[in-house]
């Protein structure tokens, strides 16, 4: 099965809120998303890696939806994305956070230092580490072993707010393109205060 098209193949601030609730797993751990945030492309977005246009490092957000967009953070942890947008168009949504509904043994064994299930994904590093994401995952697709996604049936509610870590012009208010499911015990902590924001439809 192949991802590419469909839902993921439109921006990925479209895209975003649409990922609350899936389901993603990988090497025997299943988790369900609860927090993601979205970036946008070359000369859009100037809080993505896209912005200003392909690199060997980002080659992945310009490739055909419904892939991996995996990068090294301040060079010591793995965060992974879902490529969004028609290919050629760059765009991606980071997976921030999430609750592991299935495996959670192997998920300990990644994540030795956490003292709660409830923070084996809770932030987008340990999310990489419990489902076993490396960078040799860049570019691989979602709808193939060692992945699956299976999108949710009925979108559900959600806040959104500015992203996290995201400074200079890329940042602030007027990119309130982090988006999470309110109240869930797995999301990371935010301070800004959030914006209730109804359900998309899904086209």
């Amino acid at each position: 099965m192949t991802l590419a098209g469909g839902i993921l193949a439109r921006p990925a601030a479209t895209v975003a809120p649409l990922l609350l609730g899936a389901l993603i797993g990988r090497a025997g751990v299943l988790l369900r998303i609860t927090e993601v945030e979205a970036y946008l492309g070359e000369g859009v977005d100037p809080g993505s890696h896209a912005f200003r246009g392909r690199t060997r490092r980002n080659a992945s957000m310009f490739g055909p939806s419904g892939h991996v967009y995996a990068y090294f953070s301040y060079g010591r942890h793995v965060c992974a994305n879902v490529v969004c947008s028609p290919e050629g168009e760059a765009s991606a949504v980071l997976l921030r956070a999430g609750e592991i509904v299935a495996g959670l043994p192997e998920a300990r064994m990644r994540r030795p230092t956490s003292r709660l299930d409830l923070d084996l994904a809770r932030g987008p590093a340990r999310l990489t580490l419990a489902l076993g994401i490396g960078l040799g995952d860049d570019g691989a697709d979602l709808g193939h072993a060692p992945f699956e996604l299976t999108l949710p049936e009925h979108p559900a509610p959600f806040l959104s707010g500015p992203r996290t870590g995201v400074g200079g012009a890329g940042g602030g208010a007027e990119y309130p393109w982090r988006f999470w499911i309110p109240g869930d015990a797995t999301v990371s902590t935010y301070r800004r205060h959030p914006k209730l924001v109804a359900p998309p439809e899904r086209l």
